[in-house]
């Protein structure tokens, strides 16, 4: 009897360590998203981020952790960062979001009134070093 709690009791520790250790490091992938965007349409860019491209892209779990804007060698740009669980899940994300229907005709009736309203678009996917003081904060319980 004891021979077998000590059997199964070792299979656990076994199967279970290994999860617990990935668990403990696995952290997030990071995605900078920056967009070339217009003067002269600025104002419906920013609204149709807002109002259309946001909500779509929440409907695919992205979670969008900051935006900004930013002027850069005469250019105006919209830099966004996101945060995804791996890099397979922003990769399958991205396709189910570039494949909506919806934001396939929200991008076609914008540009048809308003114009272009992305030039250049720059993408990286950032990974944290070990000594990232973001490693810390991600191992903490989120307030809400």
């Amino acid at each position: 009897m004891v021979s077998r709690f000590l059997s199964a009791l070792t299979l656990i520790a076994a199967f279970a360590a290994p999860a617990t250790t990935l668990a403990a490091e696995s952290t997030p992938v990071h995605q900078l998203r920056i967009y070339e965007i217009f003067d002269n349409n600025k104002t419906a860019f920013h609204d149709r981020f807002r109002d259309h491209a946001a909500r779509i892209m929440a409907k695919y779990d992205f979670q969008i952790v900051a935006m900004w804007e930013s002027k850069f060698e005469n250019r105006t740009e919209f830099v966004y960062l996101l945060q995804w669980p791996d890099e397979a899940t922003m990769t399958d994300r991205w396709a189910k979001f570039m494949a909506d229907e919806e934001w396939a005709r929200i991008k076609r009736e914008t540009s048809e009134k308003d114009g272009k309203f992305v030039g250049a678009i720059e993408d990286r996917a950032l990974t944290l070093v070990p000594y990232s003081p973001q490693r810390e904060l991600l191992k903490k319980p989120a307030s809400r």
